[in-house]
């Protein structure tokens, strides 16, 4: 048989568009099952949009991805007791003593012996047999609402300015009471 343009036949076979009534052959609900947002119209794309941060946290994580929260930097008991004698104990100090590689990060001290010398512990996290342990000893820890401040340091002289600047206001307020 030659080529010529009677016997050229088309090769791709055209595509039959699904759902456009019963008279198509595939029925009442063309293919796309009964009810659902699959079903509807939009609803295959947009389906994967609804719920996007549970999938993306879902995906695996490559290299280069980095974490939201910082990770905290260890500090053992065992490394206190043989580098502080009865000190507070802050970021500063553990920085000033090699530590830690970082003060911008968080600190947590960690239990792994029972400690006999008395440490003032300001600005780190602590574990709770960490704490039990320093407490059991004879130490203190002070708790700061603001986790993670460069400078503990900085921190006591803030929490002392606010208490010196909230007396003032309370006296203020008793000799305005008092005039009246």
């Amino acid at each position: 048989m030659s080529l010529s343009l009677n016997t050229i036949k088309n090769t791709k076979k055209k595509k039959q568009r699904v759902g456009r009534g019963n008279a198509s052959g595939r029925g009442t609900y063309c293919t796309r099952g009964l009810k659902g947002q699959r079903a509807r119209s939009g609803g295959k794309s947009g389906l994967k949009l609804k719920g996007f941060k549970r999938n993306l946290l879902n995906l695996p994580k490559y290299k280069g991805t980095k974490s939201i929260r910082p990770n905290n930097q260890i500090v053992k008991l065992s490394d206190l007791e043989k580098s502080f004698d009865n000190e507070k104990v802050t970021p500063g100090t553990l920085f000033e003593a090699g530590f830690i590689a970082s003060m911008d990060l968080p600190v947590k001290i960690l239990y792994d012996i029972d400690v006999k010398k008395k440490f003032e512990v300001f600005g780190c996290l602590l574990s709770k047999t960490a704490r039990v342990a320093i407490e059991k000893a004879g130490g203190s820890v002070i708790d700061i609402a603001e986790r993670g401040t460069r400078n503990a340091d900085r921190g006591t002289q803030n929490a002392e300015q606010q208490t010196e600047k909230e007396n003032a206001e309370i006296a203020e307020r008793e000799s305005q009471n008092a005039k009246f």
